[in-house]
């Protein structure tokens, strides 16, 4: 057990070529559910809509370090662009430790 745990093995060896095999199995048939890896949403996601606007999520890294005017620049190139759609406002969703979460971003067609 020393000697696997230390990779003391020579190349070539049918010892060496075990562990590779057992490696690359580990990394191949592991579900992905024992690691919680789970593909990622998309960053701007559609909400239900109100009063004749249309609301959506928009994920913090889109807008990351960025001004106030330049978010706002930003959103509504993206929105204009992807979306076909008039950004009405955008608005910073802060957690209870006043760390931004996300934006709501208003539009209209």
């Amino acid at each position: 057990m020393k000697r696997f745990i230390l990779w003391d093995y020579k190349r070539a060896t049918w010892q060496y070529d075990v562990m590779v095999a057992l490696i690359l199995a580990f990394i191949f048939l592991t579900p992905r559910d024992w690691f919680r890896d789970q593909p990622r949403g998309s960053s701007i996601v559609m909400l239900p809509a109100e009063h004749g606007t249309n609301v959506y999520w928009v994920e913090p890294d889109l807008m990351g370090g960025l001004s106030d005017e330049q978010r706002l620049a930003k959103a509504r190139e993206m929105f204009r662009s992807q979306k076909r759609q008039e950004l009405v406002r955008l608005e910073p969703i802060f957690d209870s430790e006043q760390e931004i979460r996300g934006y709501m971003a208003y539009t209209r067609p």
